[in-house]
């Protein structure tokens, strides 16, 4: 039985809450460990004690262990999108109303900003300060549109997917949860170092809010490649995913 809109909504802030919390949470936990350590070279911001790609991958599996445990306890609830990417792309190809993607999007934009504002009582102002609480930004010596580009790509991988194991009916019961995070995880690892890897508006929105609010960086100037390239992506996964798989 479908469940209400508000129940969906509320399952919806709950995922990306949980996302938020684990997963920018050991972003900002790594920064805070490595704080005063000397960075290599401008591009490796020495986070860490694992040291570079190592640092990436344990922040990566942060994320795949959130997402996971997100779908496989809320997914039968509101499907967890957790993502409005995701969300816009499943409207897009009418998957889903406009009347139930907005309330899933507002949903997804609360519940990680009130992950993001949590995590700074549960840790202290060096969350803000030396963490950023998570936020993203593309890395030195990467353009504007390089990182737009980056982002489209990493979500595509991640939107193609989800189309494959969770909305396809054809796909094999039980394992969306476990694939989706490991390829996020993935991901992350890749791309950490690029642009943060987002892949998803809300996960940049919810640091980027409390670090406004908390006194932090000021990131905004940089949220618009954290729309459009996860946005673009995830549209261009489910389309091409229509085309080949249609019969």
């Amino acid at each position: 039985m479908k469940m209400s809109l508000a129940k969906r909504s509320i399952a919806e802030a709950v995922g990306t809450f949980i996302l938020v919390y684990f997963g920018a949470g050991a972003a900002a936990i790594t920064l805070m460990i490595s704080q005063g350590s000397s960075p290599p070279n401008p591009f490796n911001i020495g986070i860490g004690t694992l040291g570079g790609l190592g640092d990436w991958f344990a922040i990566g599996m942060a994320f795949a262990i959130a997402i996971a445990a997100s779908i496989y306890a809320l997914g039968r609830i509101s499907g967890a999108h957790l993502n409005p990417a995701v969300t816009i792309a499943l409207l897009a190809t009418r998957r889903f109303s406009l009347g139930d993607a907005i309330p899933y999007i507002l949903a997804q934009l609360v519940g990680a900003s009130v992950a993001s504002f949590l995590f700074a009582a549960s840790v202290g102002m060096d969350a803000v300060t030396v963490g950023g609480l998570g936020a993203t930004a593309p890395f030195p010596g990467i353009g504007y549109w390089q990182a737009v580009m980056v982002e489209a790509i990493g979500t595509f991988l991640l939107m193609l997917t989800i189309m494959g194991v969770a909305v396809d009916r054809q796909a094999p019961p039980g394992f969306a949860g476990l694939v989706i995070g490991l390829v996020v995880g993935g991901i992350i690892t890749t791309i950490g170092n690029i642009t943060g890897s987002s892949l998803n508006p809300a996960r940049t929105f919810g640091p980027y809010l409390g670090d406004y609010i908390l006194g932090g960086n000021s990131l905004w100037h940089f949220f618009p490649i954290y729309i459009i390239g996860p946005v673009v992506g995830a549209l261009i996964a489910a389309f091409l995913y229509d085309y080949l798989s249609a019969e």
